[in-house]
């Protein structure tokens, strides 16, 4: 497996557990902090999640991003599912469209540098996520 780059499929419960497992490699290898390394490996976990309980199924890819003066992880999650109508109503706390908390992606948010969320009603849906280091 390539650390810098990669991708990994999600379509079963058990998926969600490997992509924890990858997004925490990852974050050893850059030299993390432990507080930082939950919150992203959280946040990828919640994203996981979503693809496997509203899409089915879809893909985590990964990427290293080395800037002048700094280095970071950057997680893409696509799906191919019913897409999300409403973003804005999507991020507010508390909004669920399952029996959830509605804490996954505004919880996720907050975990975060950086989140982006493209999303077409009956197309899917693309969520990046990114979390410099702090250490770098």
């Amino acid at each position: 497996m390539d650390d810098r780059q990669g991708e990994l499929s999600i379509g079963r419960e058990s998926d969600v557990i490997v992509v924890r497992q990858t997004v925490r490699k990852i974050t050893k290898l850059l030299g993390m902090g432990l507080t930082d390394t939950t919150r992203v490996v959280t946040a990828a976990s919640e994203l996981a999640r979503n693809i496997f309980l509203y899409a089915e199924s879809g893909v985590m890819r990964w990427n290293v991003i080395d800037t002048p003066g700094s280095q970071g992880i950057e997680l893409v999650f696509i799906d191919q599912g019913p897409g999300i109508p409403d973003i804005g109503q999507a991020m507010q706390e508390g909004y669920t469209t399952s029996k959830g908390l509605g804490m996954g992606l505004p919880g996720s948010r907050r975990l975060v540098d950086e989140m982006e969320i493209v999303s077409a009603v009956g197309k899917g849906t693309t969520v990046t996520i990114k979390k410099w280091n702090r250490r770098s």
